[in-house]
């Protein structure tokens, strides 16, 4: 069953694990040392998804059962099982009645854990039980530098999906700030992404119909027209991601740079992240940067990819000199076809489909939804190319 640990106490910490390890009924995913705000703790939750939050009762125990009050209305649900370095009749008292479904003390004996598990187990069964529901794949474009074309990724990755699977493909705009997916599309939405956030709580397909627009296929969920500053519930954006997941295969979220709290919390909630540099110096080291950041935080390496954007043979750096500075392969190039871009974008026209960019974006989407090129659904190959950006 596997756990994320909460301790501030480190030698409760080291004590435990090491109780875990011989008896196998827990295996910690992540070890925060100190309480976590609501925040963070939210994101590790996404990005790791335990079964059990194993959390220190006893150091302080009004940060624990304020963590445990959070934990008990977040979805999907998360059982506590509350840790002490004693056997405290008191504290495991005030601890269930906060919330914790068990308690283990030290010397954390392994008939314990095995009862704790099974406990977990028993009050997961109903959740687990029911019909699950087919969910579409949630796929995060993000960059370390604004203008490596992140959004042309996007953009171009969702009309790809579109047409190699013939299912159903959100592009949401996320950039908040600068978002210009609708306005490099030349679509005028009536609504945009605040709209459904301030409504997460109410989405049903007759309103999330007037919310989106359509264009070749894919349908966009857009960037506000003005620049929001404001601050919103993250619960709230995850509401709206995961009643996109019902609706669509592909959710395609358009990230702002890599570094913002919404992006990180955002690439919590894909399965598949891509960061999007280019061969520029200083899109290489800020990607180096966020390469690094992203481990730091936790983030599996099979969790995001490297996307290099706007190469050249001529740009004098190869992709394994790009990968020694990434520390990390890289997944896909997209050529710098400069005159396909421009003409695409001045003219509203689609990108030529005889073109290397062209073919680089449809062999991108053929990777990400495992499809070889010679399976390719015919159904699907008659959809509408839209205008890619030069920058963003």
């Amino acid at each position: 069953m596997s756990a994320l640990l909460v301790a501030a106490d480190r030698d409760l910490a080291r004590a435990l694990e090491g109780a875990l390890q011989a008896a196998k009924c827990f295996e910690v995913l992540s070890d925060v040392k100190e309480y976590p705000s609501e925040q963070t703790l939210e994101i590790r939750l996404r990005q790791l998804q335990p079964d059990v939050v194993l959390l220190d009762v006893s150091t302080d125990f009004g940060e624990a059962e304020r963590i445990m009050r959070f934990l008990s209305s977040h979805q999907p649900v998360v059982r506590v099982v509350g840790v002490s370095a004693r056997n405290d009749p008191g504290l495991l008292v005030s601890a269930l009645r906060a919330g914790a479904a068990d308690f283990l003390f030290s010397p954390f004996e392994e008939s314990a854990q095995k009862e704790a598990a099974a406990q977990i187990k028993r009050l997961r069964e109903p959740e687990t039980g029911s019909l699950q529901q087919e969910f579409g794949r949630v796929i995060a474009f993000s960059s370390a530098k604004p203008g490596s074309g992140a959004t042309t990724m996007a953009i171009q990755t969702a009309y790809a999906l579109r047409r190699v699977s013939g299912k159903r493909v959100l592009l949401a705009d996320l950039d908040l700030l600068n978002g210009s997916a609708a306005f490099s599309l030349r679509l005028n939405p009536t609504y945009s992404i605040l709209d459904a956030l301030e409504r997460s709580d109410q989405l049903d397909p007759a309103l999330w119909g007037s919310l989106v627009v359509g264009s070749g296929g894919v349908d966009v969920l857009a960037a506000p027209d003005e620049p929001f500053h404001g601050v919103f519930e993250m619960s709230r954006l995850h509401e709206v991601i995961e009643y996109a997941r019902m609706l669509y295969s592909w959710v395609i979220l358009d990230l702002p740079a890599i570094f913002r709290q919404l992006s990180m919390f955002a690439l919590s909630e894909a399965e598949q992240a891509y960061l999007v540099a280019t061969p520029e110096l200083a899109s290489l080291h800020l990607g180096r940067r966020a390469v690094g950041m992203l481990q730091q935080l936790g983030f599996d390496r099979d969790r995001f990819r490297i996307l290099v954007n706007r190469t050249n043979r001529r740009d004098g750096i190869s992709t394994g000199d790009m990968e020694r500075i990434f520390s990390s392969p890289v997944f896909a190039s997209v050529p710098n076809d400069y005159f396909a871009l421009h003409k695409a974008v001045t003219r509203a026209e689609p990108l030529p489909p005889d073109t290397e960019i062209s073919r680089a974006f449809e062999q991108l989407a053929q990777r990400i939804a495992g499809i070889n090129g010679k399976d390719k659904r015919g159904s699907a190959a008659v959809v509408e190319q839209k205008p890619v950006l030069l920058e963003s």
